[in-house]
């Protein structure tokens, strides 16, 4: 008898084993494993608030106006090689009255670099020339996988180095949506040229864990563990990276540039705290904008005039520093 119930005891702990490493295998492959389409992510939907611009027709006629902006300008593909032998590629627009002055925008989850054309067109006119990079495992960029901006922030140095070294730029700032705004939060992390004047993040989250668990919990409301640490370690095998250390929150912890954050206090994907916690924990100058009515990376929807007036003081002031 006893005999007989170690060794159902062991056939519940194999098949509890082997259902984990399916589980994690298959939420590895939803999530980080590079694929046409992505999950629909909980709070992806708009607010009231965006839906409502968005379908005016002075909305829809300032969205064509842009478009045919963006068709006209003449955007170089410029690439280079990652630190592991990566071809990654991305948009670079010269300004003529740019004088070295360039920002890096870093798009979000599943986009590309033919993204952000309302903040690509406003740095413009500010007179920045812009790079919009393709993430690994994404858009032109190759890659099998997502990196959730970890191994992404070391991507940006060698991007930070490559507008220096070959586009002469003086004056660089990083901008990130969602995805890429811990991209660029955990680039601030790193050790950046002197060159680099300032960070801003649009709706990051905290930590790749945090933000999964998230997702877990309302697509299919399951517990965060034991699944997350299974998954983690899969990525760690298949991809070099766990969850644990892909962290904007420690990374904002050795920042000593100026940081602006940005976050809605209805965003749902991302949730409104921890933009709040992002702030709490970065040791340099920083300023914390939480806009009211907007939902994931809709600030700019929401409040555009003052996004953008926010946006130029922070730049500026950055500069003279």
């Amino acid at each position: 008898m006893k005999k007989r119930l170690t060794k159902i005891g062991i056939a519940i702990v194999l098949i509890f084993i082997i259902g984990m490493g399916i589980a994690g295998n298959y939420f590895y492959n939803v999530g980080i494993n590079r694929s046409q389409e992505g999950p629909n992510l909980h709070g992806g939907g708009s607010s009231a608030a965006a839906a409502s611009i968005e379908g005016s027709e002075e909305q829809q006629a300032k969205l064509a106006a842009l478009m045919q902006w963006t068709d006209q300008q003449k955007f170089e593909i410029v690439q280079m090689k990652s630190y592991d032998g990566l071809t990654l590629k991305g948009r670079f627009l010269k300004n003529p009255h740019s004088n070295g002055k360039i920002v890096i925008l870093a798009h979000g989850y599943k986009g590309s670099s033919e993204q952000m054309p309302g903040i690509t067109k406003d740095y413009y006119d500010m007179g920045y020339d812009v790079l919009k990079p393709d993430a690994r495992g994404h858009g032109m960029s190759e890659g099998t996988y997502i990196g959730y901006g970890w191994h992404d922030r070391k991507d940006y140095v060698d991007w930070i180095n490559f507008l220096i070294n070959e586009k002469k730029e003086n004056t660089v700032f990083l901008h990130g949506f969602s995805m890429g705004a811990a991209t660029v939060l955990m680039t601030s992390g790193e050790n950046l040229p002197k060159e680099v004047k300032g960070i801003i993040a649009d709706s990051g989250y905290t930590t790749v864990k945090a933000e999964l668990s998230h997702q877990l919990k309302y697509l299919y409301h399951l517990p965060a563990f034991p699944l997350m640490e299974v998954t983690s370690v899969i990525t760690k095998i298949r991809a070099g990276y766990t969850f644990e250390e892909a962290s904007a929150l420690e990374s904002v912890k050795k920042n000593k540039l100026p940081l602006f954050i940005i976050h809605g206090d209805q965003d749902e994907l991302v949730p409104t705290e921890m933009g709040t916690e992002i702030y709490q924990a970065a040791s340099s100058e920083k300023d914390l904008w939480i806009v009211k009515g907007a939902g994931h990376t809709e600030a700019y929807t929401v409040a555009e005039e003052e996004y953008k007036r926010r946006l130029q003081n922070f730049l500026d002031r950055s500069i003279r520093k």
